[in-house]
């Protein structure tokens, strides 16, 4: 993964319990923030998302695009960019380590866009879906809980 941002967050679930909300992508609408559309188009053997295509609309990036996601049990998904219309390259993973009852996530992500950005704007691009991601993952999966 080329420069990518990183940020965690601690979540009052089992890793089982988060990896089943991050997994549930039919439901992402509902929030994660920004995200219209949420389709999965293949399945693995294993009966998780293989590939899922995505309507995304967060200020400045509005794109349609589909995500290749590799699963590692309940410990770890990372994911590649398989195509999309603005993003170039989207590269991610959620990482969970179990802390005593609680969940630590650890969300990396590195993005590029077809529009020219600054380095630094991109960072803080990453930065804010990072965030926001998480805060909406660790507030479905403690509802959920």
């Amino acid at each position: 993964m080329a420069e990518q941002t990183t940020s965690s967050i601690v979540i009052d679930a089992t890793p089982s319990e988060v990896m089943a909300v991050i997994a549930d992508f039919e439901s992402y609408p509902a929030w994660a923030k920004g995200v219209t559309t949420a389709d999965v188009v293949a399945t693995g053997a294993d009966g998780r998302a293989e590939q899922v295509f995505f309507a995304l609309d967060v200020s400045p990036i509005k794109d349609e695009y589909t995500l290749a996601y590799t699963w590692d049990g309940d410990r770890e998904v990372t994911w590649t960019l398989v195509e999309g219309k603005m993003l170039r390259a989207l590269d991610g993973a959620y990482v969970l380590r179990e802390k005593g009852g609680s969940t630590e996530v650890t969300y990396r992500l590195a993005l590029d866009v077809s529009i020219p950005l600054i380095g630094m704007l991109k960072r803080k691009g990453e930065k804010i879906l990072i965030d926001t991601a998480l805060k909406g993952l660790k507030k479905r999966v403690e509802q959920l809980a």
